[in-house]
């Protein structure tokens, strides 16, 4: 009796060997890390800031403006949300040009 199961596995093998030998997949991988892992980075530094500029620094306790009540670490705070939003649009938009590399891949993969 013939077991599908080993053969559809082996052809998966096969396949995924074959796409992750492939050009357009490193180059993929290589596009992918060169926005991710600065973007990680700078949010990291980004978000860490705040805590440890409010827990050994005065310096986000003046008033961001005059004499009032909001002060400059609240500013940085919602700038933490500004941030996230724009890397969220920032990444969605890069997308677009990754998945149309995924296409491309399986295109040049199926031929």
């Amino acid at each position: 009796m013939h077991d599908v199961t080993q053969v559809s596995q082996a052809t998966s093998h096969q396949s995924a060997h074959m796409i992750t030998e492939h050009e357009t997949f490193h180059r993929i991988k290589k596009e992918k890390n060169r926005f991710i892992v600065p973007a990680i980075i700078f949010s990291l530094i980004f978000y860490f800031t705040l805590p440890i500029l409010t827990s050994y620094t005065t310096i986000l306790n003046t008033p961001l403006i005059g004499d009032g009540d909001i002060t400059w670490a609240w500013a940085f705070a919602f700038s933490q949300f500004i941030m996230t939003w724009t890397l969220c649009v920032l990444y969605s938009r890069r997308a677009r040009r990754f998945d149309a590399l995924v296409e491309q891949l399986k295109d040049e993969v199926r031929s």
